[in-house]
């Protein structure tokens, strides 16, 4: 075996280094949360292990490059129009079912039960992706099912995160004013869980079972959602399978660009 020579060591560091740039530059993108209405470089520095002459030759780099903008005195930065192009072609060529296919796949293939996407469309949701259960018993509702937020499980465990007034329920389907006091409490429950629930509500002898997901911004968007027959599911089934889904519509989440609160 030859030794490196010291050409090719320098060329390797230098790799390295370039590396080590990237690396860091991405790490500057990724220190701006949503919300942040522009970065002080102090702020950047509390957010980075980097040291300051580095940070400034980097925000340098990526503001000649449009990933950045500066303003005032002293600078403060915001996420440039290149980031916005790239953020463009992403959501372009994607949607939620395509994203959320491994999520109900892994879902699907744990439990056997029929597993479902939904969107929230106003003061509804829609089921726009579903893998039906093979077991000889079971229930499935199909894609294009519609129905108020304020109904079954997957509708609720979107609604508890828009954050409505119980004087405002009316709209999303609640029928009085204590049938509205009753879905407010349950929506108190499901953001303590991260889960909803519903047993019997929309079919007879069905459980359901669904978690929230959200988009890069924290706006909540639809929830993943599992059915199946009450003979099968047992209280601990479903509290098994409420955790289960609950990390899978996080991870569903994260894909998004979701980032929780640190």
């Amino acid at each position: 075996m030859t030794s490196q020579t010291a050409a090719e060591k320098t060329d390797s560091d230098k790799s390295e280094g370039g590396v080590r740039a990237v690396q860091r530059a991405l790490d500057i993108l990724l220190a701006f949360n949503p919300g942040d209405d522009g970065l002080l470089v102090s702020e950047l520095l509390k957010r980075l292990d980097l040291s300051r002459p580095t940070l400034y030759r980097l925000l340098d780099t990526l503001n000649a490059k449009g990933f950045l903008t500066s303003q005032g005195e002293p600078q403060r930065f915001r996420l440039g129009p290149a980031v916005a192009q790239l953020a463009h072609a992403w959501s372009s060529g994607m949607s939620y079912e395509t994203v959320a296919s491994p999520m109900m796949r892994r879902m699907w293939e744990s439990t056997r039960e029929t597993v479902s996407l939904h969107l929230q469309d106003g003061f509804h949701r829609v089921c726009v992706a579903e893998l039906p259960s093979t077991q000889p018993l079971s229930f499935r509702r199909g894609v294009g099912y519609r129905e108020h937020l304020v109904r079954g499980a997957s509708g609720r465990s979107i609604l508890a995160w828009l954050d409505i007034k119980t004087g405002d329920l009316s709209a999303y389907g609640t029928h009085s004013a204590a049938d509205a006091k009753r879905v407010q409490e349950q929506l108190v429950r499901i953001r303590e869980q991260g889960y909803a629930t519903s047993r019997d509500e929309l079919i007879q002898g069905a459980v359901a079972i669904a978690a929230p997901f959200f988009e890069s911004s924290g706006r909540v968007v639809g929830s993943l959602g599992l059915f199946g027959p009450s003979a099968r599911l047992s209280e601990e089934l479903v509290q098994r399978y409420g955790a289960m889904l609950a990390e899978e519509a996080a991870q569903l989440s994260a894909e998004l660009g979701f980032k929780h609160a640190q």
